[in-house]
């Protein structure tokens, strides 16, 4: 997210961002998020390297998604998403070319030798310059350590990112202490304070995880003067480690606060965990909402669980525009959740990351209303399209 804006090569976040959100994109925020994808970009082409994708990437005359696959002996299953994201990554950078033959299909060639771009160099970089983002950058390089097992059907993307090595750098980078994470918090409690119903407040966390969202949220309110609304809050996670890690946490950070935990799966009923319909007057979700693996229906029970006007807030991060490559997904096309999700062609027709006009769509289909995007990507989206955080806030039809 360079400071210029592509609209009008000026820094334009006064004029396009909300002024309460203008302290968590600073310079050095900035500075950060432009080092990360350099770094991300730079391990794409490590991964090219290391998967056997570069030699199919040699054949004379190009090959096909799918003949570079075969060609580097890659389990297609797996494989596809994240290779179609890896050839789009470096495409964009000009340093694939692809090119759409006569029957319509792309075919992918290394016209030139590829650029000797050493990761390390950025990593350096972005530990003098802020070391607190350094959870991310260990994320990524375990991502990309992982790659060649997970595609070529070696070991599953769960198992490669979220086993006993890998759950200490996911508790660092689910952090608040980590700004290039932060952001999602942030953002998600603003809005949730902005959105809050009058009165008492349920509130129902969906996929917490280690609980930073949570921690992110209840700080707002306190700030704003909102605390003491909080009837019950009940933090759910699927994972009975992250579970318990947050409620241990969250127990001691908050004593004294009407907090209750559980386990739950978004792809299961609700009920399941003894989640009553019309019980909670907030619902409230970190990054999570995007793998749930049937949408429609995990919004259902979304809808159900909210009391009449009641208000569903989610922080995510967005697709600016249909079809672009983002650089987190680097990581998360490893995982089966992310990629495989039941699609539908009008507002779920990918894994993973959805645009605005998507979420609008998905949530207005089944059974919200007053749908919003905050901040709004529409229009900053034009001028920097490297943003790509937001809270999607909508209203119990």
């Amino acid at each position: 997210m360079p400071i210029a804006s592509q609209c009008k090569g000026r820094d334009d976040r006064t004029e396009l961002f909300p002024p309460e959100i203008l302290p968590l994109i600073d310079d050095a925020f900035v500075l950060s998020c432009d080092l990360l994808e350099e770094y991300i970009a730079r391990l794409a082409l490590v991964v090219f390297k290391s998967t056997g994708l570069k030699e199919a990437c040699q054949e004379a005359g190009g090959v096909t998604l799918d003949q570079a696959i075969a060609h580097a002996g890659l389990l297609a299953t797996v494989a596809r998403v994240p290779t179609a994201w890896i050839f789009a990554m470096l495409a964009s950078r000009g340093w694939l070319d692809g090119i759409v033959s006569t029957d319509g299909e792309t075919r992918y060639r290394l016209e030139s030798p590829l650029p000797a771009l050493d990761p390390i160099e950025i990593l350096q970089s972005q530990a003098v310059h802020d070391p607190r983002c350094m959870p991310s950058y260990a994320i990524m390089a375990l991502a990309a350590e992982q790659y060649p097992a997970v595609l070529s059907g070696q070991t599953s993307g769960e198992q490669a990112l979220f086993g006993a090595d890998g759950i200490s750098a996911w508790v660092k980078y689910f952090s608040n202490g980590n700004p290039l994470y932060a952001i999602s918090n942030l953002l998600g409690a603003i809005a949730a304070e902005q959105a809050l119903p009058e009165g008492a407040v349920s509130i129902l966390e969906i996929g917490g995880g280690l609980g930073s969202g949570a921690e992110a949220l209840l700080d707002r309110l306190a700030a704003a003067g909102c605390a003491t609304q909080v009837s019950s809050y009940c933090f759910t996670e699927i994972s009975a480690l992250f579970l318990k890690r947050a409620q241990r946490n969250l127990m001691a950070r908050y004593p004294g606060y009407p907090l209750a935990f559980a386990p739950l799966d978004i792809d299961r009923s609700f009920a399941d965990t003894g989640i009553k319909p019309g019980s909670y007057s907030l619902v409230y979700g970190v990054n999570v909402l995007h793998v749930a693996h049937d949408l429609a229906a995990t919004l259902h029970e979304l809808r159900k669980t909210l009391k009449a006007g009641g208000v569903l807030v989610m922080s995510e991060c967005v697709r600016p525009f249909t079809g672009i490559p983002l650089h987190l997904e680097f990581v998360f096309n490893l995982l089966s959740a992310f990629r495989e999700p039941l699609q539908v062609s009008d507002w779920r027709p990918n894994g993973g990351f959805l645009t605005p006009e998507q979420w609008i769509a998905a949530l207005e289909c089944n059974g919200f209303e007053d749908v919003r995007v905050y901040p709004d990507i529409p229009k900053i989206r034009i001028a920097y399209p490297a943003f790509v955080a937001a809270a999607i806030i909508a209203k119990k039809a």
